[in-house]
């Protein structure tokens, strides 16, 4: 009997630790961060946080979502549906949206890290490029991202096209999708402001985060928006005094021609870590950086495409009356094949045609453009944002 009473108790003790254990371990190990997700590893728990920021709830606190209240009406984009909402009060979607006055900037977000954003939903009323997206890391004083919404979003000249990629969608209404992570450590803000000199731009947004752990090796993101409207030097600047290690990881490009004829046959070219006059990477032409061959052209006519890393996404026509010119909108996305530097980089992109004789044409374009890349910080000031009349689409 003993020895019986002794097996029992050892074997409930044993199985006690066992699942002391278990519950010990299970509780801690969850190793995935939430990040880096695909088809692939949606399986797995992680102890990964998910918050959001939207005018409905912006300081992403968990349960102070939809509380805006429609007695709230006289405060500034606190109540800003509560017209709509006044027959059924607090909870009921009284707060959907932001307005920006001309000249002001909106803090859409400031969040405590450690963390990642991992999806941003717009949608802009007005001139897009009058609305400025900014976002900065870790306290930083100068921005990582400046850009136009519009361009940002792949969507630089303020017309709508549809567009269906891995790193950015733009759906029916204006629909503004982004799904670049961007981890950060200490802090992450986001602003919008609207240099429009009349017009107040009214944004219904969603910034989608998850608070965990950054790895040791996460860069950071950053987005910058040039223009030379025409370009007079026929060799366009795409990124330039970019010091760190980083590697680029996409491009759009607004490109208005004035001239006839086929006028992408410029290289483009990315200088790194000391390159001189020569650079390390050289493309063969437009079209090919973009994934395209032979002008896009089949059948005498150009071929808008999207695919998840690159595409045409948009072609403006003339219409005989006040679309007077042809307007590209093109991508390309580095993320299978993300370009890598160490120190430096530049990238540059020709603005060739064809002319008499089978000759080049040194055009004189209006280009616009945005490079996305990651890179370690601090990184080197952006030059300066012209105003509105120099951002204009036109």
């Amino acid at each position: 009997m003993k020895a019986l009473y002794f097996f029992k108790h050892c074997r409930s003790g044993l199985l006690a630790a066992a699942t002391f254990f278990t519950v010990s371990v299970f509780a801690q190990q969850y190793p995935y961060n939430g990040l880096d997700n695909g088809m692939g590893n949606l399986y797995r728990l992680s102890n990964a946080k998910t918050r959001s920021v939207s005018a409905e709830n912006f300081t992403g606190e968990k349960g102070k979502g939809g509380m805006a209240d429609p007695k709230d009406r006289d405060k500034q984009n606190t109540a800003n549906a509560s017209h709509a909402a006044r027959d059924l009060g607090q909870g009921w979607k009284v707060n959907p949206y932001i307005r920006v006055d001309p000249g002001r900037t909106f803090t859409l977000a400031e969040i405590e890290g450690p963390g990642a954003i991992q999806h941003i939903w717009l949608t802009p009323s007005g001139n897009w490029r009058f609305s400025i997206l900014r976002i900065y890391w870790d306290d930083e004083k100068e921005p990582s991202v400046e850009c136009p919404v519009g361009d940002f979003f792949c969507m630089g000249w303020g017309v709508y096209a549809p567009l269906s990629s891995l790193a950015v969608c733009v759906n029916p209404g204006r629909a503004f999708n982004c799904y670049w992570t961007m981890p950060f450590r200490k802090k992450c803000k986001i602003t919008v402001e609207n240099i429009d000199d009349s017009d107040v731009l009214t944004l219904y947004y969603q910034v989608d985060y998850t608070l965990t752990e950054v790895p040791a090796d996460a860069a950071y993101f950053h987005a910058q928006w040039r223009r030379s409207n025409p370009n007079t030097t026929s060799d366009y600047t795409i990124a330039d005094n970019i010091r760190g290690k980083g590697h680029y990881v996409g491009l759009y490009m607004a490109w208005g021609v004035n001239n006839n004829g086929w006028w992408g046959e410029g290289e483009i070219k990315f200088f790194m870590d000391g390159d001189t006059e020569f650079p390390t990477l050289c493309g063969t032409g437009t079209e090919d950086y973009f994934c395209g061959s032979h002008n896009f052209d089949h059948g005498g006519q150009y071929n808008e495409f999207c695919t998840p890393y690159s595409g045409l996404l948009q072609v403006i026509r003339p219409d005989g009356t006040y679309r007077s010119q042809q307007r590209f909108g093109l991508y390309r996305w580095h993320i299978a094949d993300p370009i890598r530097f160490e120190k430096d980089l530049k990238v540059t992109i020709q603005d060739l045609g064809w002319r008499h004789g089978g000759r080049y044409l040194p055009q004189q374009s209006d280009i616009a453009s945005v490079v996305f890349w990651y890179q370690t910080e601090p990184h080197n000031p952006f030059p300066k944002l012209p105003a509105w009349e120099a951002l204009e689409a036109n």
